[in-house]
């Protein structure tokens, strides 16, 4: 039986790992057994912040809307909560990008939410049932 050489097999391994690892500092971008550890611990960071990602923007929104609706003196938990009686069906991200890029819309907006703040003000406040 012929004998089985696998050079080919752990040089392509190799070089796919270096090849992933480009741009890494010092040794960690030649050095195999020390550029799978970075690729490695690079990807477990990939992973984790592909999640924080979605966290930081929408901080970054409720941020942006806050802003813009404090102009017209409401705060956002207040904004957001008359927006759903509103039944105005905008997200986050598309009210966030409203108020930065057409602040004269956004306007528009806060005063619909503002007129449904005004009647709900006018209307009775539900009784709570006191406790027994």
């Amino acid at each position: 039986m012929a004998r089985v050489k696998r050079g080919t097999t752990t040089h392509a391994r190799h070089k796919k790992v270096l090849k992933q690892s480009k741009g890494f500092v010092g040794r960690s971008s030649t050095n195999y057994r020390i550029a799978i550890e970075r690729l490695e611990k690079s990807l477990q960071y990939a992973y984790r912040d592909r999640r924080v990602k979605k966290r930081e923007f929408r901080a970054l929104w409720i941020q942006r809307i806050n802003a813009a609706v404090r102009e017209h003196g409401i705060t956002y938990s207040r904004f957001i909560h008359a927006l759903q009686a509103t039944g105005i069906e905008m997200d986050r991200k598309v009210l966030a990008a409203i108020a930065y890029d057409d602040p004269a819309s956004f306007s528009e907006i806060v005063r619909a939410v503002q007129a449904t703040m005004a009647a709900n003000a006018n209307e009775p406040a539900a009784e709570v049932p006191a406790a027994a």
